[in-house]
C-alpha cells in the first residue's frame, strides 16, 4: 500500500514496537481487572470466563463440556489450567503474548520476501496497533493463538519446512476449525514448480515484484495452468497425511476422553449451528423467525453453497499467492458466514499485514475510503443492535436490512483490494528461477 505519499517516514524499530505493544497489552489487562471489579459493564470477553470455567473443571478431573457453552478444543482449557492455581488473568496474558507473536511472525514473513524495514514495520504496526486486535487478547479471546498458528504454518512452507508446515496445519484445524477452508491453496501451492524434491524452493522477493515485466506476469499465467499437473506429488502426499493424520490423533483422544459430547460441541456443532441471536450475518433473520422448528439438515448446511462457491472461485484464481489467497478466502468466509461477530474480523486482520506491501491502494484516498465504509456500515448496524438489545425495540427486520448493507460493504471492499493489488506467487517456478541465476551470470 501507498503510504504517506511521497511524505518522509521516521524510522522504527521493530523490538521497541514489540515492546511497547506488549507494555500496553499488559497495563490493558491490569486496566481490565479494575473495571470488572468497580464497573457494571465488565471489560472481560464473556467467552473468556466460559473458558475458565472449563478450566477449571478439567482441573478437578471433570469433563470442560460439562460447562454449558464450551464448544472448543479441550486444549484450549488444557492451555488455561494454570487460570486455577496461579491467576485467573494467566489466559489473557498468554493470549496477549499470541497476539505480539504475530506481530514478530509478519515482519518475520515480510522480511523473508525482502520487503523494505520501514514498511515491514508500519505493515507491522496495522496488526499491533489495530483497536480490534489489542482488545481481543486483553478482554480473553483465544483468536490469535489461531492467528499465531497460521502465521507459523506460512513461514515453514516458505521455508520448505512440509512436515512440520503439515504437523500445525493439523493441530490448528482441530483447536479452530474454520482454517479447514486453507487445506486446498496449500495443497496447491506445493507445486512441482515450486517444491523440488530435496531443494528449498525460492522465494520471490518484493523488489522483484516493484520491477515486474510483462514476461513475469506471463510466467504467473503459465505457472497457473500448470497448477493442477502431477497432482499427487510427493509433498503433496506428506503434507495431506500427516496433517490428517495430526488431526485425527487429538480428535481420537479426546473422543476416548470425552466420548460424543466433545466431538459435538467441537466440531460437529460449527457445522449445523442455528443462533437465533442478532449478529452480522444476513442470515439470523432467517434463523430467528424459523427458531424451535425442525429444520433439516440439509437446509442448514445450504447456507454453506455460497461460501462454498466463492472459496472455490477465489482459491483457483489466487493459489500461487499463498498469502493474498488465504486472506480474500478469510474474508469472502466470514462475510457469507450464517454466523458472524466482532472476533471473527480478527482472521483476517493477521493475514492483512502480509498484502499491504503489494497493494497499489492509494491510503490517502482510496485505502482511507474503504476504511471509513467498512467502519460505517457497521457502526450502522450497531446502532440497530444498540436498539434491540438494550431498548427492546422490535428492530429485526431493520437489523436484517443493516446486514445486507454490512454484506455489500464487505463485498465492495473485497474487489476493491482484489483490484489493486498485485499478483505475485510466493515463489519463482523452477525455469523461472533459473532463467534469472543464468541471466545475472551473463
Amino acid at each position: 500500500m501507498q503510504i504517506g505519499d511521497g511524505i518522509a517516514m521516521p524510522s522504527l524499530d521493530i523490538h521497541s514496537l514489540l515492546l511497547f505493544s506488549a507494555i500496553f497489552r499488559a497495563i490493558l489487562i491490569l486496566y481490565g481487572e479494575w473495571q470488572d471489579a468497580h464497573m457494571e459493564v465488565r471489560y472481560t470477553d464473556v467467552d473468556y470466563l466460559v473458558f475458565s470455567d472449563a478450566a477449571s473443571l478439567m482441573a478437578l478431573g471433570d469433563s470442560p463440556y460439562k460447562r454449558t457453552t464450551y464448544r472448543y478444543s479441550p486444549l484450549l482449557a488444557l492451555l488455561l489450567l494454570p487460570n486455577s492455581f496461579i491467576h485467573s488473568s494467566w489466559g489473557k496474558f498468554l493470549f496477549s503474548a499470541s497476539d505480539i507473536l504475530v506481530g514478530y511472525f509478519i515482519y518475520y514473513i515480510l522480511k523473508l520476501r525482502k520487503v523494505p524495514e520501514n514498511l515491514c514495520n508500519y505493515s507491522v504496526m496495522t496488526w499491533l496497533f489495530n483497536p480490534f486486535t489489542f482488545t481481543i487478547g486483553t478482554r480473553g479471546n483465544c483468536e490469535p493463538i489461531v492467528c499465531a498458528m497460521i502465521l507459523w504454518i506460512i513461514i515453514c512452507l516458505m521455508k520448505g519446512n512440509v512436515l512440520q508446515s503439515a504437523f500445525w496445519y493439523g493441530l490448528v484445524v482441530h483447536f479452530r476449525i474454520y482454517p479447514i477452508i486453507y487445506s486446498i491453496p496449500i495443497i496447491l501451492v506445493l507445486d512441482p514448480n515450486f517444491f523440488p524434491s530435496g531443494q528449498k524452493p525460492v522465494l520471490r522477493n518484493w523488489s522483484a515484484i516493484q520491477g515486474e515485466t510483462s514476461k513475469d506476469g506471463n510466467d504467473w499465467y503459465t505457472l497457473h495452468s500448470n497448477l493442477l499437473k502431477n497432482i499427487f506429488t510427493r509433498d503433496r502426499l506428506i503434507f495431506g497425511l500427516i496433517s490428517g493424520l495430526v488431526f485425527l490423533f487429538f480428535t481420537g483422544l479426546f473422543f476416548c476422553l470425552y466420548g460424543w459430547e466433545f466431538l459435538h460441541e467441537a466440531l460437529l456443532y460449527h457445522l449445523t449451528r442455528t443462533d437465533p441471536r442478532h449478529n452480522f450475518s444476513i442470515y439470523f433473520y432467517h434463523i430467528y423467525l424459523h427458531y424451535g422448528n425442525d429444520i433439516a439438515v440439509a437446509e442448514k448446511l445450504i447456507s454453506f453453497l455460497p461460501q462454498f462457491s466463492v472459496q472455490l472461485a477465489l482459491i483457483f484464481c489466487f493459489a500461487q499467492d499463498l498469502p493474498f489467497c488465504l486472506f480474500v478466502q478469510t474474508v469472502a468466509f466470514v462475510a457469507f458466514n450464517k454466523v458472524i461477530t466482532a472476533q471473527y474480523f480478527v482472521w483476517f486482520f493477521c493475514l492483512l499485514p502480509l498484502i499491504l506491501p503489494w497493494s497499489k491502494m492509494n491510503l490517502k484516498w482510496e485505502g482511507l475510503s474503504c476504511i471509513l465504509l467498512w467502519i460505517v456500515a457497521q457502526t450502522h448496524w450497531l446502532w440497530w443492535g444498540y436498539l434491540l438489545e438494550f431498548k427492546g425495540q422490535n428492530v429485526f427486520l431493520q437489523l436484517w436490512v443493516a446486514s445486507l448493507v454490512f454484506l455489500a460493504a464487505n463485498i465492495f471492499i473485497l474487489v476493491m483490494i482484489i483490484r489493486h493489488h498485485r499478483y505475485a506467487s510466493i515463489f519463482k517456478g523452477l525455469e523461472h528461477a533459473k532463467s534469472k541465476n543464468v541471466a545475472k551470470l551473463e
